[in-house]
């Protein structure tokens, strides 16, 4: 049989030169480390596989359980043509940002780690362990469109039986690490720039995400137009984007709402490299798409349509970008290294990839709607013009040259300028609870009862620190089968013995081992003292 070669195409020789790119790239990432590989370092740990690869991915995948619960749940079955591309673009999106995640792990090996060392006080074991299960959900909503071409009437029936609670299951997760992305920067309250840091990040996350993955199912359903001659629903399309109206309004309003309240207003109409990133987010990304699609003729057309989902598309990654490093870019300094732009590039490109391949594959549009319109008559009347192109370019110019002008008036956000609360409680200057006294077992021939107060073991610390004990020696959370503690054990220089070694440092207490000879200092006698 002939082996038959995809047909050459420009787009496909593009993809090629990105791939070859990002794959000596990945040799370098794992063959020299992240040190070598990046512009990463120990002050800026975070860059743009964690800004863009996953909370842009994150959240861009967002329309999987929006429109899924609106066909599924709410049985709004005009939504029903727009489904299933939606999960796969939402299955691709997680799998991806998976994918992301190896790349800026220092240890790629152990990504499974928090799914097996639980900590549930860490937002981020609430976010791996949302990842992993939505993931697997998105899997078991695509199934359906894996066993129906291959004809698998079985499984296909076991898994339309219990699809709605795996619909919801997916809505719940969805909604626990959408905002928990923000969770994650609520700690740094002195680090986070004034313009974005806020309490109700989590809240912010979570309604930009819902905006997001309406705007990509209007940006997908363009694409599929453009690439595969699929009908465009644009009753559906219009549909969403009033919701897309209602969810920036919201968005709109609680952000300014919170700036005032904070008193950070006045940061936006400062001229910095902050504030115009800022205003791109929220001027050309949130206000002028909300106004634009309120004027029924832009909303009702197709290149107003998609222009205005391009430009919430925009405004969010830019907004997760601004979250992620431009407001935490204090006195550091940072920009992507090629290793990293050319492998996030290759990620991204495989994602086309995928959905493409996929697309022709497998059943994921109704045939109805690829038969309607043939690909010679959509060449005809293309979605994208010269002009909408040329405009965006536009766009991007201006923003580019702002930008640089900004720059020379830039000033580092030092870290009293960060995030300027009008709060009455720092959390960091709040007094730490602490957990009740803990009661270890008696060994054999003990003296009495050894009991250990966290408060005292921290008064003399500048601040609180956990971890010598609760990393290595006892659990975090709950401390289960703790063994009676010998005096053998502290001999050797474990658990207490590894800070009481009574050398006289600064950082140790006295003495526990039997030479020491002062019981009383850790045991008490029976009648309590």
């Amino acid at each position: 049989m002939k082996l038959k070669l995809p047909q050459l195409t420009f787009w496909r020789v593009v993809a090629g030169i990105i791939y070859v790119i990002g794959l000596y790239a990945t040799f370098l990432r794992f063959g020299k480390g992240l040190g070598a590989s990046t512009n990463l370092s120990d002050e800026f740990p975070w860059g743009i596989w964690i800004g863009f690869d996953v909370m842009v991915g994150v959240g861009l995948a967002a329309g999987g359980f929006i429109i899924a619960a609106t066909v599924h749940i709410f049985n709004l079955e005009q939504y029903k043509a727009i489904a299933r591309p939606t999960i796969l673009t939402a299955f691709l999106g997680y799998s991806l940002v998976i994918v992301a995640l190896l790349f800026d792990l220092g240890r790629p090996y152990r990504i499974w780690h928090p799914l097996i060392m639980w900590n549930p006080h860490s937002v981020m074991f609430e976010v791996a362990w949302c990842v992993t299960l939505y993931t697997m959900v998105l899997a078991l909503e695509f199934s359906p469109i894996f066993f129906e071409r291959f004809n698998l009437k079985v499984p296909l029936k076991w898994v339309r039986a219990i699809y709605l609670p795996v619909v919801i299951l997916g809505v719940i997760l969805s909604t626990l690490h959408q905002s928990s992305l923000g969770t994650l920067y609520v700690i740094v309250p002195d680090k986070l720039h004034g313009l974005w840091y806020s309490p109700f990040l989590p809240v912010f996350f979570f309604i930009t995400a819902i905006a997001a993955g309406l705007a990509m199912t209007i940006f997908e359903s363009f694409l599929s137009y453009r690439a595969f001659g699929k009908r465009i629903e644009l009753d559906i399309l219009v549909g969403i984007s009033r919701v897309i109206v209602v969810v920036l309004s919201v968005f709109l309003v609680l952000k300014l709402q919170d700036l005032s309240h904070r008193g950070n207003l006045p940061l936006m109409f400062e001229f910095t490299q902050e504030s115009v990133l800022f205003w791109g987010e929220l001027g050309l990304g949130t206000m002028l798409p909300v106004g634009l699609l309120l004027i029924p003729k832009i909303r009702e057309n197709e290149r107003g349509l998609f222009f205005c989902a391009l430009l919430v598309l925009l405004g969010f990654i830019l907004g997760r970008l601004n979250v992620s490093i431009t407001g935490m870019l204090n006195t550091e300094t940072y920009f992507p290294k090629w290793t990293e732009i050319a492998i996030t590039t290759a990620i991204v490109t495989l994602g086309f990839t995928i959905f493409s391949i996929v697309v022709k594959n497998f059943p994921v549009f109704p045939l109805e709607d690829l038969e309607t319109m043939p690909l010679s008559a959509h060449e005809k009347n293309p979605v994208f013009s010269v002009r909408l192109v040329l405009g965006m370019w536009g766009l991007l110019l201006i923003a580019m040259i702002a930008l640089a002008l900004a720059k020379k008036n830039e000033l580092n956000h030092q870290v009293p300028q960060a995030a300027l609360l009008n709060r009455t409680v720092n959390p960091l200057e709040q007094k730490l609870e602490y957990p009740p006294p803990f009661e270890f077992p008696p060994g054999k021939d003990s003296p009495g009862l050894v009991i250990f107060d966290h408060e005292k073991h921290n008064e003399y610390q500048e601040r609180p620190d956990c971890k010598p004990c609760h990393v290595d020696m006892f659990g975090l959370v709950i401390i289960t089968n703790v063994p009676a503690i010998t005096h053998e054990m502290l001999d050797k220089g474990e658990l207490c013995g590894k800070c009481h070694t009574g050398s006289g440092n600064e950082n140790e207490s006295f003495g526990v081992t039997k030479e020491a000879d002062n019981c009383d200092s850790c045991h008490e006698e029976e009648n309590g003292e």
